[in-house]
């Protein structure tokens, strides 16, 4: 049972190895340290994203606004730069606050006016990105100031610097849900919302939170997304918003709330960042790219399905 358990929590982890593997076998490029530094560079966005999607996940919940707030923030903060000539330490606040302000909407949508976390987030996702589209004409916002760049270009002798903004986060997300009073909140008002108000959690309080804290992650994977490409693209992947869903649960994190480590969260996100660069690496055509992150998102679901089932059952 101890064995079986431990599969079911770390099956991200012998996945990513298992297809590193293979993947190295077709293309040792692959294995490189170039290809290392291009696989936690490009997952240090998508990672960021992972977390504000997991925090609400942990409450029961769910954010699909992440990538419109992403573009949003932004912009917001970009646009303060050129137009107000503002200096880019406080455009990159004014970029988290922007996301904090969302956030904000969001959890007031779904705790006090109990709109569906689904549809509401939804809907204000499609609104942002519109609202950028409209904003800029469909075009590129280039941002020319070193400092606000620096993060996104810099490197500290041959490896980068932004990777560094990843697990710095991930080591905070886990301080936060481990030890504070706040994230064991979050985990009991996910678990049983009717225990944990008996139990004397303002729960109210706590999903506000968890919507708050998705909308400050959401302006921070702007600003590192901007600093990265040097500019604000008014279009992000398609498939980004399915992969910052996908990861968590992959990685552990339950549908249903309640449950979730921050490790696996790492996990889930290296884990389709590794796949989408191997594949890229070995040639496969890019609308098999596709199917196979539509496979992977299916994967996630079974195996969350799965994994309550057995806890259910008392087989883990």
């Amino acid at each position: 049972m101890a064995s079986k358990k431990f599969l079911l929590d770390n099956v991200v982890w012998i996945l990513i190895v298992v297809f590193s593997i293979l993947a190295g076998f077709l293309n040792p490029f692959f294995l490189s340290e170039g290809n290392l530094q291009n696989v936690l560079v490009q997952a240090t966005t998508l990672g960021v994203l992972v977390l504000a999607v997991s925090f609400t996940l942990l409450i029961g919940e769910i954010d699909l606004s992440v990538v419109g707030n992403l573009v949003f923030s932004s912009m917001v903060g970009a646009y303060a730069m050129q137009q107000f000539g503002v200096h880019w330490t406080l455009a990159v606040l004014i970029t988290i606050a922007a996301g904090v302000f969302v956030g904000l909407l969001n959890g007031y949508f779904v705790t006090y006016l109990r709109m569906n976390s689904l549809i509401a987030t939804l809907a204000m996702g499609l609104f942002l990105q519109g609202a950028v589209l409209g904003a800029t004409q469909a075009r590129t916002m280039v941002v020319t100031d070193e400092g606000y760049s620096y993060i996104g270009s810099a490197t500290i002798g041959n490896w980068p610097v932004m990777p560094i903004a990843l697990f710095v986060a991930y080591l905070l997300a886990h301080v936060v849900l481990a030890y504070s009073a706040w994230g064991r909140n979050l985990y009991a008002t996910g678990g049983n919302r009717r225990a944990a108000n008996a139990a004397g959690i303002n729960v109210k309080r706590a999903r506000l939170g968890a919507f708050t804290a998705s909308g400050f992650l959401a302006g921070l994977a702007g600003f590192l997304y901007t600093s990265y490409l040097g500019g604000v693209s008014v279009t992000v992947g398609s498939t980004t918003l399915l992969y910052a869903v996908a990861a968590p649960v992959i990685g552990g994190v339950s549908l249903f709330g309640g449950r979730g480590r921050v490790i696996g969260m790492l996990g889930g996100t290296l884990l389709i960042t590794v796949i989408q660069t191997g594949l890229q690496l070995i040639n496969v055509s890019a609308y098999y790219i596709q199917m196979i992150g539509g496979a992977m998102i299916l994967l996630a679901i079974a195996v969350d399905a799965f994994r309550i089932r057995s806890e259910e059952r008392g087989v883990v």
